[in-house]
């Protein structure tokens, strides 16, 4: 499935070729510090399929629970996410389903790191919502 993504400031912009059947959810608590959230929902891509239409990110290596380095490459102007892969050679890069134009389309098919899930999310449909604010 083609895609087309962007930052929420439009200074970083790409395309891919998304496979919808990987998309997860990770409940790590990595992800929850890293995305200011509950959880992180993310696409797998070949490397080959990601292409910067414009803009540079700006990378930070984290050290996983595993002792493995991963590159989380954000925005450096608006912050925002844009995708997780290995520093040096990657080979599948982790997009951000939330950057993606295309993001309804893709349901999340997994969640890991489940032993980490906060204890509301689950119940998070029956929460009062507002359609607009």
């Amino acid at each position: 499935m083609k895609v087309e993504g962007a930052c929420h400031c439009a200074n970083i912009s790409f395309e891919a070729t998304v496979d919808p059947d990987t998309v997860r959810i990770c409940h790590c608590t990595d992800c929850q510090t890293l995305t200011g959230s509950a959880f992180r929902v993310t696409v797998q891509v070949r490397a080959e399929d990601f292409h910067l239409r414009s803009g540079q990110p700006t990378i930070y290596i984290k050290v996983a629970a595993s002792g493995n380095q991963r590159a989380q490459a954000f925005c450096p102007r608006c912050g925002t996410p844009i995708y997780v892969a290995a520093p040096d050679k990657p080979e599948i890069y982790g997009v951000r389903v939330g950057t993606l134009n295309q993001r309804a389309l893709l349901s999340p098919k997994q969640q890991i790191w489940y032993r980490s899930v906060l204890p509301w999310v689950a119940d998070r449909i029956a929460v009062p919502h507002i359609d607009e604010q």
